[in-house]
């Protein structure tokens, strides 16, 4: 019985966003609020996606200074210095073992605005059957960034979630996620992923997850809970019913997510 754990991974594996940990520092990028301000600004003015100025004004920073912070060696490189929940590395074992246990077959994916390469370059990077990500295109021998390959954000996550449902490992082929395929004879049922997201970002994602018949989980910083922005996040994610549940990013076992996934396990595997 095939079941999938999906993860955004800025604030829900990881602390922080991705490219500030490491890759920012070193195109010389030292006030993060400032750099989203402009791709906000450069947003709105192109009226445009924010994901792609985004992207755009990392490279077009690292061309300025003639770097090649953006090489996939680089961010790979760079990845290494993202720092992980308490419990993440240890949890992708744990969590396979116990579902083997249980006659389940699970399948991990990534669902994130962050750079596939970095994600790639973590200690579980390994752990993934596809990580959907942003990326770029390169010449040289991978070397130089050329243009976005690839940019995921917040409504364009939900289409991955299809590709999953219907067995499809590449971001590439639009017939095949668009080709109608009957519910029953699709690999991984909505009916048995878990989505786990952090806040606005994943809000159409767990929805859809939710409506589809499967859970979402949202996760939030233990060290930021007496903060009250944190505290309305999680509010008004219960009150819109964006989320069956809500746990601190704690992934050690017997966590108070380490025990809900795994109740969840338990029912997927009850409904058969």
């Amino acid at each position: 019985m095939k079941c999938a754990l999906i993860y955004d991974f800025d604030g829900t594996l990881a602390e922080g966003d991705c490219a500030q940990h490491g890759l920012m520092p070193a195109l010389g990028i030292n006030d993060v609020g400032d750099f989203w301000r402009l791709v906000k600004e450069r947003a709105k003015k192109d009226d445009g996606d924010e994901i792609l100025s985004y992207l755009g004004l990392l490279a077009e920073t690292a061309n300025a200074l003639n770097s090649n912070e953006l090489s996939e060696s680089n961010l790979i490189k760079h990845g290494k210095a993202i720092p992980l929940f308490p419990g993440v590395n240890g949890w992708f074992e744990r969590i396979n073992e116990y579902a083997n246990k249980n006659g389940l077959e699970l399948h991990h994916y990534i669902i994130s605005s962050g750079l596939d390469a970095m994600i790639r370059g973590t200690s579980i990077g390994c752990e993934f059957r596809k990580i959907y990500a942003c990326k770029y295109h390169y010449c040289n021998g991978g070397e130089i960034a050329t243009w976005p390959a690839q940019a995921i954000n917040y409504t364009t996550k939900t289409q991955f979630l299809f590709r999953i449902n219907k067995g499809i490992d590449n971001s590439w082929d639009n017939a095949a996620v668009n080709k109608f395929v009957e519910p029953d004879e699709r690999e991984i049922p909505f009916e048995r992923m878990i989505y786990f997201g952090d806040g606005d970002t994943d809000i159409p994602s767990m929805k859809m997850v939710r409506y589809q018949g499967g859970i979402s989980l949202a996760v939030f910083d233990n060290k930021k809970w007496d903060n009250e922005n944190t505290q309305r996040k999680v509010e008004k994610l219960i009150a819109e019913e964006r989320a069956n549940y809500v746990v601190p990013a704690l992934y050690h076992e017997g966590s108070q997510l380490d025990v809900t996934v795994k109740g969840l396990l338990q029912l997927f595997k009850r409904k058969g």
